[in-house]
Parts: C-alpha cells; sequence; structure tokens
C-alpha cells in the first residue's frame, strides 16, 4: 500500500493550505489488473483554491478528456458565483452586489439555481447557513486578512458594527424572477457570500456533467470538498480518502481513512483560515446568531452523495451544538457526520463507522 499526501502551499491571500490524503491500492505505479494507469492533476486559483483530479484509466487521452470537462466547466462555476471579480460580458454575483438596492440583474440559470438552494438550506436550518451575511462577512474578512498580515496589531470587530450589518442579512430580501431570470437585492446594503455552499455546489454540477458524459470513475477534490465519482476499480473497490487531524501538533496526522463510492466529503474546521487575537484562534465560520466565530468544535465532516449538501451542512452542524447536530445528521437519510471537539474527542454520528476503512 502506497500511501500519496498532497501539501499545497499558498498560492495567494485567499488560498489556503489544503492536506487531501488519499490511500491508494497499487503496485510500484499505481495499476489495477485491467492494466489501468493512475494519473492525476492539479488546477490552481479556481475557486482561490487547488483542485485535484485523480482516475484510473486505459489512455491518458481519456484522462485528459475527463480533465478538460471537468476543469471547463468549474472555470465557469468560478466566475459565475465570484463575488470579488468582475469577467467580461458576464453577469455573476459581484454585479449583483453591485446593484444592491439599484436594479435587477439578469443571470444564468446557474446562478438561480444555487440561490434556490442556498434558501432551501437556510430554511431547513433555521438561519444557520445564510447566503445573506456577506455585509457580516465581510468585516470579518477584513479583521482578518490585517490580523494575519500584522498579527501585533490584530483585534476583534466591535459588536456595535457587527450587529448594524447584521441589519442587512435578511434573505427574504433576495429577489428572485424565475420568469424574467433576475436576481435583485431590495436592501441597498446587504450582500451576498456564497463561501459555505459554492464549492460544493459547483463540485456536484461538475461531477454530474461528468458522469453526463460517460465518466464512470474518478475521484474530484476542489479544495477539500471531495466528490467519489462511482468507485476505485470496476470491481467495486471504493476509493480512500483520509480526514485530517485538526490538532497540527498531533502524531497521529489521520482520524480515520474513509470508504467512498458515489459519494462526497466535506470538512469545516478552525484550523486552515483563521488569525490569531491575544493569544486565542478565530476561525472564519461565522455564528449567524451570535455574530461571532463557532467555537464549539475543532471540526466537523460530513459524508453524503450530494457535495453541495455535504458542503452546507458542514457549516450547519459547525453552528450547533453537538448534541443538536448529532440529531440533526441522525434525521437525515444517507448522510453521516464525525465531529472533532475542542478538547480532541471524537464522535460519529450513528453509521457513520459504515464508512470507515477497518
Amino acid at each position: 500500500m502506497l500511501s500519496f499526501f498532497f501539501e499545497v502551499r499558498c498560492l495567494s491571500k485567499r488560498i489556503v493550505s489544503i492536506f487531501i490524503i488519499i490511500i491508494i491500492n497499487c503496485n510500484l505505479i499505481a495499476c489495477d489488473a485491467n492494466k489501468k494507469q493512475r494519473h492525476e492533476i492539479e488546477f490552481f486559483m479556481l475557486f482561490d483554491t487547488v483542485t485535484q483530479v485523480v482516475a484510473y484509466t486505459e489512455t491518458k487521452e481519456e484522462f485528459d478528456n475527463l480533465s478538460s470537462i471537468i476543469y471547463n466547466s468549474l472555470k465557469e462555476y468560478h466566475e459565475l458565483f465570484d463575488i470579488y471579480n468582475n469577467y467580461e460580458n458576464l453577469n455573476n454575483l459581484k454585479t449583483i452586489n453591485d446593484n444592491a438596492g439599484i436594479a435587477a440583474v439578469k443571470v444564468n440559470r446557474e446562478i438561480i439555481d444555487l440561490l434556490n438552494f442556498a434558501k432551501q438550506e437556510y430554511e431547513n436550518s433555521d438561519g444557520l447557513c445564510n447566503i445573506a451575511l456577506g455585509s457580516v462577512l465581510r468585516i470579518w474578512h477584513e479583521y482578518r486578512e490585517y490580523g494575519i498580515e500584522f498579527p501585533e496589531s490584530s483585534s476583534l470587530p466591535t459588536m456595535e458594527e457587527l450587529k448594524f450589518a447584521a441589519q442587512h442579512t435578511d434573505i427574504n430580501n433576495i429577489i428572485i424572477d424565475e420568469k424574467s431570470s433576475t436576481v435583485y437585492l431590495a436592501d441597498a446594503q446587504m450582500s451576498l457570500d456564497v463561501g459555505a455552499i459554492a464549492k460544493g455546489f459547483a463540485t456536484e454540477r461538475v461531477c454530474q456533467l461528468a458522469i453526463k458524459k460517460g465518466v464512470t470513475s474518478a475521484l474530484v477534490s476542489v479544495g477539500g470538498n471531495v466528490r467519489a465519482i462511482g468507485s476505485k476499480y470496476r470491481n467495486g473497490e471504493p476509493w480512500n480518502v483520509g480526514i485530517q487531524n485538526p490538532n497540527k501538533e498531533h502524531s497521529k496526522k489521520i482520524i480515520y481513512t474513509t470508504l467512498l463510492d458515489n459519494k462526497s466529503l466535506v470538512t469545516s474546521g478552525d484550523y486552515q483560515r483563521y488569525y490569531i487575537v491575544d493569544g486565542k484562534r478565530y476561525g472564519h465560520v461565522i455564528d449567524p446568531k451570535t455574530l461571532m466565530p463557532a467555537e464549539n468544535f475543532k471540526s466537523v465532516t460530513i459524508i453524503c452523495e450530494d457535495s453541495a449538501k455535504a458542503d452546507s451542512l458542514s457549516t450547519i452542524v459547525y453552528n450547533m451544538p453537538f448534541e443538536e447536530g448529532f440529531r440533526y445528521i441522525n434525521d437525515i437519510p444517507d448522510t453521516e457526520a464525525i465531529w472533532v471537539l475542542q478538547d480532541d474527542t471524537i464522535k460519529c454520528s450513528d453509521n457513520f463507522e459504515d464508512y470507515i476503512m477497518k
């Protein structure tokens, strides 16, 4: 058994270190009984992170076709869901934010689908996943970036400025006109931030496109949002994906190795995007109820089929106390979770062990 450990260093301020562990049963050069070769490729910058594609194919041409499908489709979603940059002849989420309180913006169907999914997740979670929280998240982003750049001067936002921004986070002010394919933000001071769902949503859509084009086996990771298309081999052997220990000082780097077959795995945690104020770590997942970084866990990992759902659930459950999140996950069919508490205690949902390599 060979273990492949990919470590990608920061490429820009918004690109965090990604640690994905893919454990492959193979001979010296990865290959199976059918003589398929293991191929992998990395794309940089899309969604301000690193995308990895791994597959076993009979020819390099077959893999190149697969990676081209993934890259081209993911690039489209990256541009559509971008809240920081404009693109020529394209209305995206930044265009919507820029026109808040001014005008409705005609957009592609993919944006409307994303927003409808986000509204559904908001209702399902009693507001714990809120893409309308952009005005609050922008404040935290600015303080975090400054604190990382100038750690000796790092500080926290005041509750006054956070509460003022929170007055402009009503998701009902996102007005979607399905017929005309437009989106209007009725509050001029609100803004969208889809960081809790965009990568997962795009990953799922991209993989579904690949499946429609005949891809039956691949492993796609977009900044740690992992989606397994089928199994690793024709004999049904699942993909092996390790869950990183959020305690970087611990000698055990992997908590568990999971077995994925047509499943997604997404983790939210406080160990990659954070900054330090007066010796205390403040992560990037903000609880909409307290307007402060959630502190219950070091990480929460979700396994389910749909990557968009896994992405949103990892944020929702991260913002819940354990007992509440445990009940919430166990009520959702074919969905499992693992929690790493602040004292490094590990807790699992009822059937999570079904996905663990024994």
